[in-house]
């Protein structure tokens, strides 16, 4: 991750409330905790808890990835009051068809209670920010085609590239 200094946001959202200050900076060690109830949250999202949900050693792993130089994983916190509001987690790869390398945000999140504050912008701005630092030549995600409150702020932000996913679990 870059050592530059995180960034303040202070946004109307779409709603024109306005956001309080959230802080968008690298995840820290010291976050774990709180980080585990944002990642937890979010695989609650997509159907993975209770009997479901992750192993810890999968947590754990992902969470240590962060913080080993040698990954080309990442993660972002929105902070505000010393609460962790969001994250985003990206990695970067390369392409076949350019020299530079792309970037992947796998994860974006949001505690309910701050969605349509701006913080998921706010993520993914930086995530275009970091990307763009490292030579990126492009950002891309996916999501589930229900989660439409989310895509909303996605077709603000990004275009939609008309490729299709499709994967066999092995």
């Amino acid at each position: 991750m870059s050592s530059a200094p995180p960034d303040n946001h202070r946004e109307k959202s779409q709603d024109n409330r306005m956001i309080p200050s959230v802080v968008i900076r690298p995840v820290q060690r010291a976050d774990f905790p709180s980080w585990k109830l944002l990642w937890g949250g979010y695989n609650a999202f997509y159907g993975r808890s209770g009997p479901t949900a992750l192993p810890d050693e999968i947590i754990r792993t992902t969470w240590s990835r962060f913080f080993d130089v040698y990954e080309p994983m990442h993660a972002l916190v929105a902070e505000h009051d010393g609460s962790l509001l969001g994250l985003a987690h990206f990695l970067y790869h390369r392409s076949t068809i350019q020299l530079g390398p792309n970037c992947y945000m796998q994860d974006l999140f949001t505690v309910e209670a701050a969605r349509g504050l701006g913080i998921g912008r706010a993520l993914i701005n930086k995530v275009y920010e970091q990307a763009a630092q490292a030579g990126c030549g492009r950002v891309y995600w996916q999501t589930h085609e229900t989660n439409t409150a989310a895509m909303q702020l996605y077709d603000k932000l990004a275009e939609k590239s008309g490729f299709l996913v499709y994967r066999k679990l092995l």
